[in-house]
């Protein structure tokens, strides 16, 4: 059945956030609360020392935030010159074999299920059209899309960005408690982060919140127990 045309239909809701910054985004803000929880917690129950586990917080998160966020643009860059140089051989390629890429792109429309005639119409146009053709090819034939290429700097940015906030989480009570009393209230604070933060991505995912938060929680939790064990086990040879 053909259902009437609704004026008010919204065919889809486009994110003002990219796929990849959500990533640098959620995975900044996890590997922060996790990695520094684990580290600061260790820490603190091996040597009890307030100063000793805030300066090794510190030193965590600034190590770490400026080594994921130079990991992220040094990862984006290369894929982004990656890209650009495939664009640059396709955009020569179509300039000097024409007929040989218009018929490679009407293949490629006949394997998607175009009819012939259409197919053979849609590449002609677009041959025409030397932005069209070239966007055309890269899209179909080397899976990217020109006007989409990540900025690194941007990447980078959000990452480090990301990281200190999400690594700072676990260091506040440190700051205001006394050891015994932060040890407890890092960990509830961070495990409360980290089921908000797995509940907000369900925003772009559209999964059930409350899964999300406890795969967060979860997960997280696991690693960040991995640093408490090895502070236990480092305390017991330090004393």
């Amino acid at each position: 059945m053909v259902v009437p045309h609704n004026p008010e239909y919204i065919h889809h809701s486009q994110s003002k956030i990219s796929s990849s910054l959500l990533r640098e985004i959620v995975f900044g803000l996890e590997d922060g609360m996790v990695s520094t929880l684990g580290a600061i917690t260790g820490i603190a129950t091996a040597t009890n020392s307030q100063f000793t586990t805030l300066l090794s917080g510190f030193v965590v998160v600034s190590v770490e935030s400026i080594s994921m966020a130079v990991g992220s643009y040094l990862s984006t860059k290369s894929e982004k010159d990656t890209d650009e140089r495939k664009l640059h051989e396709e955009r020569e390629e179509l300039k000097e074999f024409p007929e040989d890429e218009r018929k490679e792109l009407f293949d490629m429309y006949l394997r998607d299920g175009w009819p012939k005639k259409i197919a053979m119409d849609m590449a002609i146009v677009a041959q025409k059209d030397k932005k069209l053709f070239l966007l055309e090819m890269a899209y179909r034939e080397l899976e990217i899309i020109p006007n989409n290429i990540e900025k690194p700097l941007l990447q980078g940015g959000v990452m480090f960005v990301a990281y200190i906030i999400g690594g700072s989480i676990p260091i506040l009570p440190y700051l205001f408690l006394p050891i015994d009393q932060a040890v407890k209230l890092s960990v509830l604070f961070t495990l409360l982060g980290l089921f908000v933060l797995g509940s907000l991505t369900t925003r772009f995912t559209k999964r059930k919140w409350w899964k999300a938060g406890f795969e967060m929680l979860i997960l997280a939790s696991l690693a960040a127990s991995v640093g408490y064990f090895v502070g236990q086990i480092a305390g017991v040879f330090l004393k």
